[in-house]
């Protein structure tokens, strides 16, 4: 590879006519050995990458990972041939490993990832990548002060999602002005012709709302597209959206502009009509492509946290015991950030925002937007905190499903979970937030009871790297734990035992509570049972249930403050399924809550204390 330190590039029109001309070739190449792949998409957005890669991009090839790279990100992930077909035509990658193009064990995917060292997060579901820009291009500005420009290549198709627009705004208002938008304007979608096809005003007056400058450009011309690239700079407030006009497998007449060839490859027989008309391109030599200056960021080293203190009994809400957390740790660890959608004075991620605003953004209403750009911070070594009421986090589910092939390092919390938030009613209520995040590959979810455990819990999801879920309960309940007690991933605590226990409870958040009083009353009854806080959701402490099982009659009654689908209960359940000797009894919400006073409320979903009682009564009973 060749040594591209303190380059500085100035490629002809020629030389970047002949390398869109290697572009081309490599992209057939590789999709016909593979018999599938985006031929078309790739070819319309050749000559804007190349313009991009072979004269304005700053990128240490041998260094993907250094911190003053230019960031590009290919929203219109099924361009991923296009994609390879750059840096092998810079000579990063070896052109005979075009040819394992969607195979088992290839790096080259169908959709990138970052199984492809040069691809930062994975694309593919489409209108995410300009927020994971956003938060590349927010580090950069206001985190770092390092100069790098991000470059997001985008599919006029997925200009219709709005997280775009969401994205679009923020940029704005953020004043990033190191963030491009690349918009590939081709006409064709999947199943026919895009919303506005080429009309290019459109969109122009769009992002230009958004308070973007806005440049209309045919994607074809160099003439136009090497100044147009040469006067951005990253310098000004204004963030940049390049909207060009382009023709869908532009360089072959048998698809160009053709409907009915989205995501279909060559036959070879076609790939051969395809390389005459292409003519047989000169591959040597490489395209080389321009070093970054070699500025890192000077980010202060981590200090010692101080120590928290709350006495037991005293009640606090550990939505209010995260927002203590996030500020404590904050102020210690440079490296921790905080998103929050609007809400940050009932998440209380104002705590942190006081705490280090240079740290803290405010997302507004846009969650879907807030999720994505929350990968991207992480994408420079960020621990980016999202929080927003837990029901609202379903709206960027597709956000968050993504960002674990991204292999992002982002933590969301979602207060005012469950029933027992009483009076707001069921459209504010998280009842489905555990089934959310525990579907999603290699998750780690908690769901503390109290501020003690709240605070442990913020630690453990700082130190664990991945996507992390943390439900925080709104009303104030009592501090169980002191600060000695020990807490761990895949942990429960055992604030009620003793060794004539008959029956173990079990559970998590304001249950855990309410479990206790439960307790309490079976007690004047003479009826001793354990309370299991199973503050782990996910993972599981299944050999620490078991021991309780075993100790308690074999039978465990769970108890939450979610649906029954996809909660606690089910994760308990899962656990045992091939635990005969262990029974598993589950009470979890019922029916559609009402809007009414927290005691209300579960005493309807019948997860309250009376409704524990009964229920362990009656198995009790039963034996």
């Amino acid at each position: 590879m060749t040594d591209r330190a303190s380059v500085t590039v100035t490629s002809s029109k020629a030389d970047l006519e002949r390398l869109a001309r290697v572009i081309r070739t490599y992209i057939v190449r590789e999709t016909t050995a593979a018999g599938s792949g985006h031929v078309t998409s790739s070819f319309s957005a050749t000559e804007l990458m190349t313009a991009l890669f072979f004269h304005r991009l700053r990128l240490d090839l041998a260094r993907p990972e250094f911190p003053n790279n230019d960031r590009v990100v290919f929203s219109k992930g099924h361009a991923s041939p296009l994609l390879y077909a750059l840096f092998a035509a810079a000579g990063a990658i070896p052109t005979e490993r075009l040819d394992t193009l969607r195979k088992l064990g290839s790096p080259l995917e169908g959709h990138p990832t970052p199984n492809f060292r040069y691809a930062d997060a994975a694309t593919g579901s489409l209108g995410q990548g300009l927020s994971i820009g956003l938060g590349m291009a927010l580090s950069a500005k206001r985190l770092d002060q390092l100069p790098f420009m991000t470059w997001v290549l985008m599919g006029d198709g997925e200009l219709a999602e709005g997280s775009v627009w969401e994205a679009a705004e923020l940029a704005g208002h953020y004043e990033l002005g190191n963030l491009v938008a690349i918009c590939d304007i081709n006409r064709l979608g999947q199943s026919g012709p895009t919303m506005y096809q080429h009309h290019t005003e459109i969109y122009r007056a769009r992002f230009e709302a958004f308070g973007w400058k806005t440049h209309v450009v045919d994607g074809h011309d160099y003439d136009a597209l090497v100044p147009l690239f040469d006067s951005i700079d990253g310098k000004g407030n204004q963030p940049v959206a390049l909207v060009a006009r382009t023709i869908k497998g532009k360089g072959f007449s048998l698809i160009a502009d053709k409907e009915g060839w989205h995501g279909k490859a060559l036959t070879p027989d076609q790939a051969k009509q395809c390389y005459a008309e292409l003519g047989k391109p000169e591959p040597d030599p490489p395209g080389v492509i321009a070093a970054p200056e070699e500025k890192t960021p000077a980010r202060p080293r981590p200090t010692q946290p101080p120590a928290f203190d709350y006495k037991v009994g005293e009640k606090i809400a550990t939505r209010k015991a995260y927002g203590d957390a996030l500020a404590r740790l904050g102020k210690a660890m440079p490296e921790v950030v905080a998103l929050d959608g609007d809400v940050k004075n009932s998440t209380f991620a104002e705590d942190f925002a006081k705490a280090v605003p240079e740290r803290y953004f405010d997302m507004f209403i846009a969650e879907q937007n807030m999720v994505g750009t929350a990968v991207g911070l992480s994408t420079r070594g960020r621990v980016p905190f999202v929080s927003t009421f837990a029901a609202f986090l379903s709206r960027a589910y597709d956000q968050t499903r993504m960002a674990v092939y991204s292999r992002a390092n982002v933590k969301f919390v979602g207060s005012h979970c469950g029933v027992s938030i009483g009076e707001d009613g069921p459209s504010q209520m998280g009842l489905e937030d555990l089934a959310m995040f525990r579907a999603l590959g290699q998750s780690v979810v908690l769901y503390p009871s109290d501020a003690v455990s709240t605070e442990r819990c913020v630690e453990l999801l700082i130190t664990h790297r991945g996507i992390g879920y943390l439900r925080t309960t709104r009303p104030a309940t009592p501090v169980l734990y002191c600060d000695l007690d020990k807490f761990h991933l895949g942990g429960s605590m055992v604030p009620r035992r003793s060794d004539a226990d008959r029956l173990t409870i079990v559970g998590a958040g304001i249950t855990v509570h309410e479990a206790l009083k439960a307790a309490d009353a079976l007690a004047k009854k003479n009826i001793p049972v354990r309370v299991v806080d199973a503050y782990s959701v996910k993972p599981l402490d299944r050999e620490g249930l078991l021991a309780h099982a075993r100790a308690t009659g074999g039978q465990l009654l769970v108890v939450e403050d979610h649906w029954p689908e996809g909660g606690l209960g089910e994760a308990v359940a899962s656990a045992f399924s091939f635990e005969p000797s262990v029974r598993v009894w589950r009470m979890a919400v019922q029916g559609l809550p009402p809007s009414a006073s927290p005691e209300d409320t579960m005493r309807c979903a019948r997860i309250d204390a009376a409704a524990i009682q009964e229920q362990a009564e009656k198995l009790l009973s039963s034996r």
